[in-house]
């Protein structure tokens, strides 16, 4: 509060103008790095994709410490949704997708993003969007990354071919991100710890049967709603 309160006070612009600004300009940064690596062909599309995947994603962090309100989230999904879903026909986002794509997977992670936010975000309740949003991000993000690096114990699900190096990192970082999320706002204890490592076991279970991209999809909304359920049970409604 008190690094916005400076910004706002160093800028002079509105809330809302600061919010859009910021946001606007995270996104912007993502996108231009993208659009970088693919005209450069530095790293493979789906490294690519990969980098773009985790940095959009964290664009949640920076809504949750501006306080933007539920609309903002909910019309940039929407906006993001269309502009995903014609990405698949033509060149829009080229180090994103390939025209005539199969996967949804981008459209999908518009739209788990809008769910949560509409969701959590009117309620006082960010962190469990925030959560949700951060196991797709940096959990499944890390797990292709990983394994693809350093996979050397493949399996495979329903013709899908995955790492137990991969799978582990999928587990671990969204643990992580979990723990520190429900940390931050209820307190690190042994009750947030299990939370988020039930969360995250969840998460890597539909992480390795997803197929099409939906796990873009199951994984967030997944995350946040149990999340969000065993804290009301355990805390809530004892």
């Amino acid at each position: 509060m008190i690094l916005l309160e400076a910004l706002l006070n160093f800028t002079g612009w509105p809330l809302p103008v600061l919010q859009i600004g910021l946001v606007g300009a995270w996104l912007g940064v993502v996108g231009l790095i993208s659009q970088g690596l693919y005209l450069t062909h530095s790293v493979s599309g789906e490294i690519t994709r990969k980098i773009v995947h985790i940095g959009a994603g964290n664009v949640i962090l920076l809504a949750w410490w501006l306080q933007t309100p539920a609309w903002m989230g909910i019309m940039a999904s929407i906006a993001f949704s269309l502009v995903a879903l014609l990405s698949y026909w033509l060149p829009i986002l080229p180090g994103i997708n390939s025209v005539g794509r199969t996967s949804l997977g981008t459209f999908f992670y518009a739209v788990s993003i809008g769910v949560l936010t509409a969701t959590f975000w009117p309620q006082g309740l960010p962190e469990f969007a925030v959560l949700g949003i951060l196991t797709m991000t940096w959990g499944d993000g890390m797990a292709a990354l990983v394994g693809q690096s350093i996979g050397r114990h493949p399996y495979q699900v329903w013709e899908m071919k995955k790492s137990w190096e991969g799978t582990s990192a999928m587990a671990l970082v969204s643990f992580t991100a979990g723990w520190l999320v429900l940390g931050s706002v209820h307190g690190f204890t042994l009750t947030m710890g299990a939370i988020a490592l039930i969360v995250a076991l969840s998460a890597t279970l539909l992480e390795s049967f997803s197929k099409w991209g939906i796990d873009n999809l199951t994984v967030p909304l997944a995350s946040g709603f149990l999340a969000y359920g065993l804290w009301a049970v355990i805390l809530v409604n004892p």
